[in-house]
């Protein structure tokens, strides 16, 4: 990485600023329009225009360029080169370069954070025209890991579709590149299988506390893929099973043993419910469920769960999720399961998810399965920052910034080399949040932490560093309506 601060005034947009792509590079001009919207007409009365050019770009402009070939000063040497870019900010210019529309998006992101924070006042952005000048700056970089994710938890209680974008763009800004989304587990399931209607219709009624859950239709599931594609992040689609299941026992009758539909589930206990892995019908129900999501998701991964399984014998365990995992190939799709898993049989092309602190899937890892570090002790965004958190657990930690930022991937668990994780990510369960704000207030600030230690290699990181970089988001959060934390860890700027 450089990162370099220059001397001088910096960078006055203008009410003649244009943002120049090259002619014919579309996925450019989109990231450009993106960075239009951010500015808006906080520099003059009109938005900064969009335009393409074949010719060189003249002074006092903003040019967004995909670079072939690669960049300077070894960008993309290792870790996602593709993700990597180059932002240079002068008196009389912004350049931002990359090999890919995801870098430049990256870039634009980097650039939004060399703004001041009142860029991000609606207000503003809307309504008022005042001098916009972007800090003076030359940065090269690129991510140490693939994956960097969040995970929301949409099935304990349900995130309407506005609540869900609102998280995508703020995980955006920071660089997240996965969406996880938890779509089913025994308080509700939320979304529309059209095969098998009543698992919405039925199973979707209900939330944690008795509240009235809520589903997402196929159509409106789209347009999150849609939308945070937009935006460079990959959906995720989680359906937890053979566990974790008791929405779909109370929607159909038969996927019960018994064959006697289950009654609603409101509490947050786990571990009593599961599919009857012995019947015919539960796999062509999977194999619905899984075609249905997969047809709607162009992303290449599906979750499975298979966590937190008290009802079946491990070798029940290793048969049900060794033939879903054929379900999900055939589909077209990798499978991605929490660590339980890997005492399976897995293909080399599924993914382990580990949580659990005590445990590691170093078998797994040596019959070549990759790993996404999720540790429940360091990132699980659910757990109280400490004993005065109004909201939260406390089962895996207490977790202030400091323990979300201070862990590195590549020595965290035994038998794991860095070589073996595609990234980490940042789960966010939901029995003790009700809406966005209460997501953002456990969210906000240790997700930049694991953006962090997703993007920047270890010998880049350091705490005292961090938390002063940290402490200039808080009046960026304050325009952006952020409702975050104010951790006494961090010297919080005005």
């Amino acid at each position: 990485m450089i990162a370099e601060a220059r001397p001088g005034r910096g960078f006055t947009v203008t009410a003649s600023t244009v943002i120049y792509v090259e002619s014919g590079d579309e996925h450019a001009a989109a990231v450009g329009r993106y960075l239009s919207d951010l500015i808006g007409i906080a520099a003059s009365a009109t938005p900064v225009p969009v335009q393409s050019t074949s010719a060189e770009v003249p002074a006092g402009n903003i040019w967004l360029r995909t670079r072939v070939g690669g960049l300077k000063d070894g960008a993309k040497a290792d870790g996602s080169p593709e993700e990597g870019y180059e932002v240079s900010v002068q008196a009389n210019a912004v350049t931002l370069e990359s090999t890919s529309a995801a870098g430049l998006f990256y870039a634009v992101q980097t650039l939004r954070q060399l703004m001041p924070a009142f860029v991000e006042w609606e207000a503003v952005r809307f309504n008022k025209a005042r001098p916009l000048i972007i800090a003076p700056a030359r940065i090269v970089d690129r991510p140490r890991f693939p994956w960097r994710g969040a995970m929301l938890d949409v099935a304990r209680h349900f995130m309407q579709v506005d609540e869900v974008k609102r998280y995508i763009d703020l995980i955006a800004l920071y660089k997240i590149n996965r969406l996880h989304l938890h779509l089913a587990d025994d308080q509700g399931w939320r979304i529309e299988i059209k095969s098998w209607p009543n698992l919405a219709a039925r199973g979707g009624l209900t939330e944690v506390g008795g509240g009235t859950g809520g589903f997402y239709s196929q159509d409106q599931y789209r347009d999150l893929v849609a939308y945070a594609r937009a935006r460079f992040i990959t959906i995720v689609p989680e359906i937890d099973m053979p566990g974790h299941t008791n929405a779909a026992l109370v929607s159909y009758a038969e996927l019960n043993c018994d064959g006697v539909a289950r009654e609603p589930f409101t509490g947050t206990e786990v571990g009593f419910s599961a599919l009857c892995i012995d019947k015919d019908v539960t796999y062509t129900f999977i194999d619905d469920v899984v075609r249905e999501i997969a047809a709607v998701t162009p992303g290449p991964y599906f979750h499975v769960g298979g966590d937190e399984v008290k009802t079946l014998t491990p070798e029940q365990y290793a048969v049900f999720i060794e033939r879903v995992q054929g379900i999900v190939s055939a589909h077209g799709k990798t499978m991605i399961g929490w660590d339980e898993t890997a005492a399976t049989k897995l293909l080399p092309s599924s993914i382990v998810q580990h949580w659990r602190p005590k445990t590691s899937p170093q078998d797994a890892v040596a019959r070549g399965t990759k790993v996404i570090l999720s540790p429940a002790d360091k990132v699980y965004l659910d757990m109280k920052y400490d004993n005065a958190t109004a909201i939260g657990l406390t089962w895996a930690a207490r977790i202030d910034v400091r323990d979300a930022y201070s862990w590195d991937p590549a020595t965290v668990l035994a038998g794991v080399p860095e070589s073996a994780v595609l990234g980490v990510e940042a789960p966010l369960w939901a029995e003790t949040t009700a809406n966005i704000r209460d997501v953002e207030f456990l969210a906000f600030p240790r997700i930049v932490a694991v953006a962090e230690i997703g993007w920047s290699a270890a010998d880049r990181r350091r705490w005292e560093s961090f938390r002063e970089r940290l402490a200039a988001h808080g009046p960026r959060w304050t325009a952006m309506g952020v409702n975050f934390y104010r951790s006494p860890q961090i010297p919080w700027q005005p």
